[in-house]
């Protein structure tokens, strides 16, 4: 089983596909069979501009860019160190191959100018970046890029500072967002200014951000007895990253097990009598449904089991898989599986329209690494779980990405943004 993770859409509330996913095994970003797909006329430019600022503290710090071309059949594509150049690696003949060229672009001195880099229209896109050392990429026959993972233990950049921030570029627009859905590292931050010089921003963690969600993990450990130091990853005696739920349970199986069971239980035993009211937010509009015979069932849509733990905070296991899944069933997990990780399926029977982010994760038992991040963020806004861009209507995407039809610009802060 290889990596796998959503696609960013245009608009995408909650998009019907599939997570945000976490799995213990090296994402590997592979050139598709088949023929190159039509693309309708372009509407944004060939290229757009990234100007990547370097706060971190540190001059040897590293960015790179991998994802799939859109202009060219959708061939693997990484940019070459001088932030310019395309390179489409050809398949290996073995698996664990380097890169034949080198794709680590310097970013220069901390606090120095920007580097700025031209990017090709992309899907399924990463901006990676690493302090001290550049990451290692690896190929694999297909050719398939096998990217870093935290959860494996003899992966090359495991005891590297590594993060990145997302991004499609298409002849539409570019969608771009910060994330914290696998772990939390450095502090990214995203200004997106368009042809007439509108910005939108996402400020991401500020200094210390990091220190400060581990610490909070600390205290809830200490607070309610459950393992979440385990989620804490260190290196020479500093924090090197937290984990997420879900990548701290691929390490470890039995961690936090049993953690939702009760929250679970009152919630079933709620909806046995009382209605749920999910909007779909698509063409399946408003599906109500109730617990009888230990599944939640929407009529005329389908049932959920009652999901475990792990279930919930993967959002992609148990009642929570995609496979062969129905367009209306694909509506419904991500608004509920976003309600169980905010803890708020006892306080409102209508998802999610009407939620107040006020009142995510005000349960003692919900998603407390979420609930950190989130309060941590300057500004609030980052993907914090799988499914954190499930919005009410006219709400405030808590994800916080930024886009737009007409860009003109992309500037990324690693670091703190001044």
């Amino acid at each position: 089983m290889h990596i796998s993770r959503r696609t960013m859409l245009a608009g995408s509330a909650a998009a019907v596909a599939g997570p945000l996913l976490a799995v213990g095994l090296p994402r590997v970003l592979r050139s598709p069979a088949g023929p190159a797909q039509r693309l309708d006329a372009a509407t944004t430019a060939a290229t757009v501009s990234f100007e990547i600022q370097n706060n971190t503290g540190s001059d040897t710090v590293y960015a790179f860019v991998t994802g799939q071309a859109l202009t060219n059949g959708n061939a693997l594509m990484l940019l070459q160190a001088d932030g310019q150049t395309p390179y489409y690696p050809a398949s290996p003949s073995a698996t664990g191959s380097p890169l034949a060229v080198d794709c680590a672009i310097p970013l220069g001195a901390s606090g120095g100018s920007p580097v700025t880099i031209t990017v090709p229209q992309l899907a399924g896109a990463r901006l990676w970046f690493s302090i001290g050392t550049p990451i290692t990429f690896l190929l694999n026959p297909g050719p398939g890029l096998v990217e870093p993972s935290v959860t494996n233990p003899s992966d090359p950049n495991i005891a590297v500072q590594w993060d990145f921030a997302e991004f499609t570029y298409n002849s539409a627009q570019l969608f771009a967002n910060i994330t914290m859905v696998d772990f939390t590292c450095l502090p990214i931050g995203l200004t997106l200014t368009d042809t007439a010089g509108g910005t939108q921003s996402v400020a991401g963690l500020p200094g210390g951000g990091l220190d400060t969600v581990c610490a909070g993990l600390t205290a809830q450990q200490a607070a309610d007895g459950n393992p979440w130091t385990d989620l804490i990853v260190t290196s020479g005696g500093r924090n090197l990253r937290a984990l997420s739920p879900q990548n701290g349970i691929v390490l470890n199986p039995s961690l936090l097990a049993g953690y939702y069971d009760d929250y679970v239980g009152q919630v079933w035993r709620k909806y046995e009598s009382a209605t749920l009211t999910v909007d779909t937010q698509a063409s399946y509009g408003t599906v109500t449904g109730q617990v009888s015979g230990g599944s939640l069932t929407f009529p005329g849509v389908g049932s959920f089991a009652a999901p475990t733990t792990a279930d919930i905070f993967s959002c992609a296991t148990g009642p929570f898989s995609t496979a062969g899944a129905s367009g209306a069933v694909l509506a419904v997990i991500p608004r509920l599986a976003a309600a169980f990780n905010r803890s708020t399926l006892l306080i409102d029977a209508s998802q999610p329209d009407g939620e107040n982010p006020a009142d995510y994760y005000a349960s003692a038992v919900t998603n407390h690494y979420a609930r950190l991040v989130h309060s941590t963020l300057t500004g609030g806004l980052g993907y914090a779980f799988p499914y954190d861009d499930v919005t009410p209507d006219n709400g405030v995407n808590q994800s916080g990405p930024v886009s737009s039809g007409s860009p003109a610009l992309l500037t990324v802060t690693l670091g703190p943004v001044h």
